[in-house]
C-alpha cells in the first residue's frame, strides 16, 4: 500500500514537501520522497544531483544517467531533483560528493540512516542557473 505523501514527515519535522516532477521522481513516482515497506533501499533523500555525484553512482553501479523506458526512468541530469537511496547518498558524503539535499522535501525515515547534521551540511535550494553542478 502506497503512504500519502500527507502522511509523511520531513527532516525538519514538518509535512513532507514535493521533490520533483521533472522528471517525476520517487519510489512510487508520485513527486515525493515517500517510502512505505516495498521501498527496500529508502528512497528517501530530495536530492539536486551534481555531475559529480552521478559519476560516483555509476562508479558503485548505480547508473543514474542512463534512460531505462521501460521503467519510466527518463535519466538524470546535473541540477535534476531525486529521491536517492539514503545509503548511496551517504556514500557519496563519505566519499566528499555528497550531492545537495531539499531538507523539506527529504523524508524523515533518512534518519535512520543518515544523519541530520551531514544532511544539513548540504542543504540547498535549486539554483536558477545549474551550470555550476555540471
Amino acid at each position: 500500500m502506497q503512504p500519502e505523501p500527507a502522511d509523511e514527515r520531513n527532516v525538519l519535522g514538518g509535512p513532507l514537501e514535493p521533490c520533483g516532477v521533472d522528471p517525476v521522481t520517487g519510489f512510487y513516482r508520485d513527486g515525493h520522497c515517500t517510502s512505505g515497506p516495498e521501498d527496500l533501499g529508502s528512497h528517501t533523500v530530495c536530492s539536486v544531483v551534481s555531475a559529480e555525484f552521478l559519476a560516483l553512482q555509476r562508479e558503485l553501479g548505480n547508473d543514474l544517467v542512463t534512460p531505462r523506458p521501460e521503467y519510466g526512468f527518463p535519466g538524470l541530469k546535473p541540477g535534476d531533483r531525486w529521491c536517492v537511496v539514503a545509503i548511496r547518498w551517504l556514500q557519496a558524503y563519505q566519499a566528499g560528493t555528497a550531492t545537495g539535499v531539499v531538507l523539506a522535501a527529504t523524508n524523515a525515515r533518512a534518519l535512520d540512516i543518515v544523519p541530520l547534521e551531514a544532511l544539513r551540511q548540504h542543504a540547498v535550494d535549486v539554483p536558477d542557473d545549474v551550470s555550476g553542478l555540471e
